[in-house]
């Protein structure tokens, strides 16, 4: 973390000369020395502050509360693993004052495992063409957003967030910067394949209804299938061969399978959406904050922020 820590230092410290840049870090429930490294970081400089969650609500969660904690006219959200480059800092408020509202990075020539870069492609592609919303392959939650894309952000008060939909969604002048992915500075991923399937799924369900569509045309095809089996059948008592019809056991329990199979995709698809709006209207916080670090000196906080913005 201090490696992290000095190395963002050393990429904003030239900023400061001409803007105000405050950094905030919020642990999402770490159970390692984390807390206590971030902790000791708060001492020497005002404007860092540490939030810590109650408990791991998720990487998009932890994303939030920096965002909703943010009060400058900019915001720069990267991840303290050191895959996001601090050193990308400067170029892209440089974009910023140049007139784009969304600064978006994009990982090329990344080292990541064949199968996890097979997947993540083929999902955004898929994710392109079921939804309104264009993501680029290769995007990461390393962004620059502008006032107004933060204040639209805090609008969107989903519990199932997949910020880089979201951004994509709000629109706004938008530039792309690539960046190659240098190796972690410690420590292993978290993305679990299970989190990453979840990911996904957020992805997906918040963003289209295709699924449904895809549910609704599967039926439709087996209703076409039992006319064509009921005209077929006809034909037999109208050309007087119907003591042709011998009864199959075996291709009815066959065709009994399959159209059950059917029903329950799409029961499935739909229970899926339904619980996505179960646990969306119980308006539970999108995360819990425990306690926050900073100087006494500290100006207080924005109003509406991460104490009294779980949500």
């Amino acid at each position: 973390m201090a490696a992290f820590h000095r190395r963002l230092m050393d990429a904003v410290t030239p900023l400061r000369r001409e803007h105000d840049v405050r950094v905030c870090y919020v642990n999402d429930g770490s159970v390692d020395h984390t807390a206590d490294e971030l902790a000791n970081l708060t001492a020497g400089d005002a404007d860092v502050t540490i939030v810590e969650l109650s408990r791991n609500f998720g990487h998009q969660a932890a994303l939030t509360a920096g965002l909703d904690r943010a009060d400058g006219d900019a915001v720069v959200t990267l991840d303290g693993d050191g895959q996001h480059p601090p050193e990308l800092i400067p170029d892209m408020v440089a974009l910023y004052l140049a007139g784009f509202d969304v600064v978006l990075t994009q990982r090329i020539a990344a080292t990541l495992p064949r199968f996890k870069c097979w997947t993540s492609t083929a999902f955004y592609r898929l994710l392109s063409v079921i939804s309104d919303t264009k993501i680029a392959a290769g995007s990461a939650d390393y962004r620059l957003v502008a006032r107004p894309v933060l204040e639209a952000l805090r609008e969107m008060r989903e519990y199932h967030r997949f910020l880089r939909g979201m951004v994509a969604w709000v629109g706004f002048r938008t530039v792309v910067l690539p960046y190659a992915e240098p190796a972690r500075l410690g420590g292993y991923p978290k993305y679990s394949l299970t989190r990453m399937a979840r990911l996904a799924a957020d992805a997906t369900f918040s963003f289209s209804l295709v699924p449904l569509g895809i549910a609704l045309a599967v039926g439709l095809g087996f209703l076409g299938l039992a006319a064509l089996e009921a005209l077929y059948v006809a034909s037999f008592w109208i050309g007087g061969r119907q003591h042709q019809l011998v009864p199959g056991w075996s291709s009815l329990m066959f065709m009994m399978l399959i159209v059950g199979a059917a029903l329950m995709i799409a029961i499935g698809l739909v229970g899926i959406y339904v619980g996505y709006i179960f646990q969306e209207v119980k308006h539970r916080p999108i995360y819990l904050v425990r306690t926050i670090h900073r100087r006494a000196a500290d100006r207080p906080p924005p109003a509406g922020d991460g104490a009294d913005r779980e949500r």
